[in-house]
């Protein structure tokens, strides 16, 4: 039994661990708004250690990768329910929902879904930046720490992306 943990060790070691600066760069490049992308390869390295255990893999980089993709989709998708309809401060009103309200709820929708619109085709800088200030309400002191730029940086980032998100309404998105 041993020998067989070896052979996996060996195998984790040669065959998965090589990949992680690569999955780790990918990951923030494609997803720059994860809060904690380590975590999320490490549970990727997880799930692909499970699949092996079960059986051989035909590619591991592959199935690295796509774990690592559908791993993050998920935190996205977390994220977003979290930062712009949080659960708690919903109650149960909206069934007994008037045309006004209906109408209001819709008009905010859309005007989200313009926002997210408008935030994806910011430069990447500029979007991790503005999404870490308006959605999870960090000081620039704390987003220059955490991205390890300047706070005149963020200041700039932020102006830009607020001047971009403005021509963007202005022009009424892409078409």
């Amino acid at each position: 039994m041993e020998n067989d943990a070896d052979n996996l060790g060996r195998w984790f070691e040669t065959e998965v661990q090589p990949h992680r600066p690569a999955v780790r760069g990918w990951l923030l490049a494609r997803f720059p708004t994860l809060p904690d992308v380590d975590d999320l390869v490490q549970e990727a390295f997880v799930r692909v250690l499970r699949a092996r255990q079960a059986g051989p893999l035909r590619s591991t980089r592959a199935l690295l990768y796509t774990t690592a993709r559908n791993l993050a989709l998920d935190a996205v998708r977390r994220q977003r329910v979290v930062a712009f309809e949080p659960l708690t401060e919903s109650d149960d009103s909206f069934v007994l929902a008037d045309t006004a309200d209906v109408f209001a709820a819709v008009s905010k929708r859309q005007e989200l879904e313009l926002l997210t619109r408008a935030i994806q085709h910011l430069p990447g800088r500029c979007r991790e930046i503005l999404t870490l200030r308006t959605a999870y309400g960090l000081p620039q002191k704390e987003i220059a720490a955490k991205l390890g730029v300047s706070e005149s940086t963020v200041e700039k980032q932020m102006a830009l992306g607020i001047r971009l998100c403005a021509a963007y309404f202005a022009s009424g998105g892409p078409r």
